[in-house]
């Protein structure tokens, strides 16, 4: 019995055999062929922490919308204002004179020009859109009756269909809640647009602070982060939100005016009335990006459509489709000149997205703040060295080599 455990003793071969008879070592790397523990649980808690980040920033501008829109109005007419400030110190600065001009006088010297160009502008035009304006208030009993008149006859010629008399009943309800509910829209959005006026007082007050103070507020603003590549990449965030801001709102009063001419020639030719008091609404539509326009639109083709010819209606809703295409698709991307880089779809969802949340305010703001957010996506991005962020969420810890002797 003892021989034979000596002799399977030394039948089995013992580890250092074993080494022995391995020629070479190798060398195993473990790829992980999915996400650690460790990143997903971090990746949901930051998801968790920007959605109540969100929340609450959410809570906060909801419960301020009016005032921030007055704030960022007056910062879109500061960058208005500014070309001609820099505009007006220029022949200073060249003759290094610049103490005869500061700042402050340069601001105030541009509001007077700004102030007597819009004076003879409304001096010129103003007496022409007020004859059409009381012509359009005196004219608007005689829309009505048209309009009833036409809701009359569809009524009797969709009676002589013979259709169930329930069925009539519904679809002559449905139509007639469809127009009261879009005049209804269209009336508060006029309505609304009036009850800012006070604020064209506002806002070249406040703009005048941020012109004179613009350089102490940036400062400021930089001097929360600390000295080294923090404060560089703010400093390049700032320039780069400074361009997107300056392009958007350098698009729109560009966009204002080219819509507002045009659609005041094209509604003349077309041979609607009081042309020039729909171009001129027109050009303060286009300030409300998507809500504007289709408001305007849907007004505008309503009144040529119940004029005394309704084939004006279709030219009208035909011209307005047209020009709209032409607007977002090539003079719009070109007045902006890569100043702000966003999808149609992306400005259509966010101008939506803005209304729900805030009304016209929502609406207004809508489009920067998304650009915004987009310049400190690229920005995050680019200073964490990945593609994205998400990327660099989930990309794996290094796992240190082994070698299996």
């Amino acid at each position: 019995m003892k021989d034979s455990h000596t002799e399977e003793a030394v039948e089995q071969p013992s580890a250092a055999e074993l080494r022995e008879q391995q020629p070479h070592a190798r060398r195993i790397f473990l790829d992980r062929s999915s996400p650690p523990t460790r990143s997903i649980v971090r990746v949901v808690m930051i998801t968790l922490l920007i959605l109540l980040s969100v929340w609450l920033i959410g809570q906060i501008l909801t419960s301020l919308t009016y005032l921030l829109f007055l704030v960022v109005l007056s910062i879109f007419f500061a960058y208005l204002m500014d070309p001609l400030v820099k505009l007006v110190r220029q022949p200073f600065k060249a003759r290094k004179i610049e103490r005869f001009m500061p700042r402050s006088l340069a601001i105030v010297v541009s509001y007077l020009i700004v102030f007597l160009v819009l004076v003879i502008a409304i001096s010129g035009i103003a007496p022409r859109v007020s004859e059409q304006a009381k012509g359009f208030g005196a004219n608007l009993p005689a829309y009505g009756t048209s309009i009833r008149e036409k809701f009359g006859e569809f009524e009797r010629r969709y009676a002589r269909l013979r259709l169930p008399e329930d069925l009539q009943a519904r679809v002559s309800e449905r139509l007639t809640t469809f127009g009261e509910e879009a005049t209804a829209a269209a009336g508060n959005f006029l309505l609304a647009l009036v009850s800012y006026l006070p604020w064209f007082i506002l806002v070249p007050i406040i703009s005048f602070f941020f012109l004179k103070d613009v350089n102490p507020f940036r400062l400021s603003l930089l001097r929360m982060f600390p000295a080294g590549p923090l404060r560089i990449r703010a400093d390049s965030i700032l320039n780069d939100i400074n361009l997107t801001l300056a392009a958007y709102t350098r698009a729109q009063l560009i966009s204002c005016l080219i819509i507002g001419v045009i659609c005041a020639i094209a509604l003349y030719l077309i041979g609607l009335q009081y042309s020039l008091l729909f171009g001129l609404l027109a050009a303060v539509c286009e300030f409300v990006p998507l809500i504007g326009p289709l408001t305007f639109g849907i007004l505008v083709t309503v009144l040529a459509s119940f004029s005394d010819n309704p084939w004006r209606g279709l030219y009208v809703a035909i011209f307005l489709v047209v020009l709209r295409i032409t607007q977002d698709y090539f003079l719009y991307p070109r007045i902006v000149r890569g100043g702000i880089h966003l999808h149609p779809l992306a400005i259509i969802l966010s101008v939506l997205a803005g209304e729900q949340l805030a009304g016209i305010p929502g609406v207004f703001l809508a489009i920067p703040i998304v650009a915004i957010l987009t310049v400190l996506y690229k920005h995050a991005a680019e200073h964490t060295g990945s593609p994205s962020l998400i990327s660099g969420w989930l990309e794996p810890e290094e796992v240190p080599s082994e070698e299996v002797a």
